[in-house]
């Protein structure tokens, strides 16, 4: 199986939606910590994807990427505009304009080339709660999962979820959110509540593209 650009339309398609289903959720967590706020600003973003998914384009995937990148870059509210529009920026990396379908070892490719992007201006690794601990062992199952679209979407959501649950055993370091200490404990990092839901949409968009051929 490949990525056609209607393939990936779906999988940004689920995660939008995930993510507006989410928002108060988002915000309420946040809100512990946190200025309450990244659930209205992942919706700007959710927003921003399915505004321009309606728009019926004739660009190529990766200018589509890169139009949400730059969308995120410019939506006010903390550091999850920026980050987000850095991820995807990388995310269209790999991709060139001719790009009509998306293989395996492209998809694998922007995953790590989103990882890359994100270490350029985060020093968070895993183990320091934030959505870096979702990115990372996402991207790594990605890179190691069998040469199928399928199969390495699914694998980067598991781990993402995996490693969405292990912030809950984590002490924050970054953000407003360390300040608080070992109070965190117990509470996920919103940034990686957000970026699983992402993985999440992604699969989802793609098996029910599957489901509907």
């Amino acid at each position: 199986m490949v990525l056609t650009k209607e393939s990936l339309f779906s999988m940004f398609r689920f995660a939008a939606l995930l993510w507006q289903e989410n928002t108060a959720r988002l915000s309420e967590i946040d809100s512990r910590f946190g200025d309450g706020d990244h659930g209205v600003t992942i919706g700007k973003m959710a927003a921003l994807i399915l505004s321009r998914l309606s728009e019926r384009r004739d660009e190529s995937a990766k200018s589509f990427i890169e139009s949400l990148g730059s969308g995120c870059l410019e939506i006010a509210g903390g550091s999850a505009g920026p980050l987000y529009g850095v991820l995807l920026e990388g995310f269209a990396g790999p991709l060139s304009d001719d790009d009509a379908e998306i293989g395996a070892a492209t998809l694998k490719a922007m995953f790590s080339s989103a990882r890359s992007a994100l270490f350029e201006i985060t020093k968070a690794r895993v183990g320091d709660k934030t959505l870096m601990d979702v990115l990372i062992p996402a991207t790594e199952a990605a890179e190691s999962a069998p040469d199928d679209v399928s199969s390495i979407l699914r694998a980067a959501a598991a781990a993402a979820s995996r490693g969405l649950r292990e912030t809950e055993k984590q002490v924050s370091k970054f953000g407003r959110a360390r300040n608080y200490g070992e109070k965190t404990l117990g509470t996920p990092d919103v940034g990686a509540v957000s970026t699983a839901l992402l993985f999440k949409g992604f699969q989802r968009g793609i098996e029910e593209r599957a489901r509907d051929r």
